[in-house]
C-alpha cells in the first residue's frame, strides 16, 4: 500500500525528470554520445551504491538477458527523448513524452492479458486529435514530436516490464543492469550512427568541462537516484498512476524551459491548442477509470 510519503518521492522524480530535458538540452555533443556517457556514468555510481550498501549483484542468466534487454528499450528512450530536444526545443519532446499514460493503458492490459475498457480507446483518439492539432498546422518540430511520442512509448514499456521484475529483483540491481545495457545497446549502436547520422560522419566523444557537469546530473541525479526510486514505488503504485503523474513533467520542464531559455521555447496557438487537448486526455482518465470501476465492480 503506497504512503503519503511514496507519492512526495514520486512527484520529486518527476519534477528532477522534467528538468532532465534542460540538462539534455544543455549538453553540446549529440544526443547519441550524452546517452553513452550517461549510462556509463551511472553504471559506476550504482556500483558503488551497491556494493557499499551491501546490496546483490547477482542475478540468474534468465533475468540477466531480460534486464539487459529493457535497458535495451531505455537506450531508445532517452536517445528518442533527448533527440527530439535537439531537432525542436523542450517543449515540443515534453509534450510528445506526455502520451506515456495513454500508452501504458494500452500496453498494460495487453502484458497482463486483461480487458482494455472502451473509454481507454476513447481517450487514445482524443489523443491523436491533440497531435493531429499540431501537425495540421504549419508546425516545424514534427520530427521532434515524433521522437517524443517515440519516447513517451518506450517509457510506458520498460516501465510495465519493470513493474514484473522489481517482484523479484532489488531495484537497485535492476537499474545496474539495464543502465549496462543502456550503455552497450548505444555502443553497438555508434557504427550505425556514425555512418548514417553523425555530423560528417564524425562522432564527439571528448565532452566539454560542462558537458561533465550536465551529464554527471544527468547520471547521478536523474538516472541513478530518481530510477531506481522510481522502480522500487512500483512495488506499491500502479504503472499507470506513475505514468499518469509522470504527466507533469511537461508542465514542470516547459516552466523552467521557458524560464532558461526564454524565446526558443515559444510556440504556436495551434501547440498550445494540441497540447491542451493532450493532457486534458490524460488528466481525465482517473476520474473516468474511478466511475466506470465503481459501476463494474458491484457485478465482478
Amino acid at each position: 500500500m503506497a504512503s503519503q510519503g511514496d507519492y512526495l518521492k514520486l512527484h520529486f522524480i518527476v519534477f528532477l525528470w522534467g528538468f532532465s530535458a534542460i540538462l539534455g538540452k544543455l549538453v553540446t555533443i549529440p544526443a547519441v554520445e550524452m546517452v553513452l556517457f550517461r549510462s556509463l556514468i551511472a553504471i559506476a555510481g550504482m556500483g558503488l551504491v551497491i556494493y557499499y550498501s551491501k546490496g546483490i549483484f547477482k542475478v540468474t542468466g534468465n533475468q540477466l538477458i531480460k534486464l539487459l534487454l529493457i535497458g535495451s528499450v531505455v537506450a531508445l528512450h532517452w536517445i528518442a527523448f533527448f533527440g527530439s530536444a535537439r531537432v525542436s526545443n523542450v517543449s515540443v519532446s515534453l509534450v510528445g513524452f506526455a502520451t506515456n499514460s495513454l500508452w501504458a493503458a494500452i500496453l498494460e492490459p495487453w502484458f497482463n492479458k486483461t480487458k482494455m475498457k472502451k473509454f481507454e480507446i476513447v481517450l487514445g483518439f482524443v489523443v491523436l486529435t491533440g497531435l493531429y492539432i499540431i501537425f495540421s498546422f504549419d508546425f516545424q518540430y514534427k520530427l521532434g514530436l515524433i521522437f517524443g511520442v517515440l519516447a513517451g512509448f518506450t517509457s510506458a514499456l520498460f516501465s510495465v516490464f519493470n513493474s514484473k521484475m522489481v517482484k523479484g529483483i532489488p531495484a537497485r540491481t535492476i537499474t545496474f543492469y539495464e543502465m549496462i545495457g543502456v550503455f552497450v545497446t548505444t555502443a553497438l549502436f555508434l557504427p550505425v550512427y556514425k555512418h548514417l547520422w553523425a555530423a560528417n560522419n564524425q562522432l564527439q566523444l571528448i565532452p566539454g568541462a560542462w558537458d561533465w557537469v550536465w551529464i554527471g546530473l544527468l547520471a547521478v541525479v536523474c538516472s541513478v537516484y530518481a530510477y531506481t526510486v522510481a522502480v522500487e514505488l512500483m512495488k506499491r503504485i500502479s504503472v499507470f498512476m506513475i505514468q499518469l503523474t509522470l504527466n507533469l513533467e511537461p508542465v514542470y520542464g516547459i516552466i523552467m524551459a521557458v524560464i532558461i531559455f526564454g524565446q526558443q521555447e515559444k510556440m504556436t496557438l495551434n501547440f498550445y491548442v494540441g497540447t491542451l487537448v493532450i493532457l486534458g486526455a490524460v488528466v481525465s482518465y482517473p476520474l473516468l477509470k474511478r466511475r466506470f470501476d465503481r459501476v463494474i465492480l458491484p457485478m465482478e
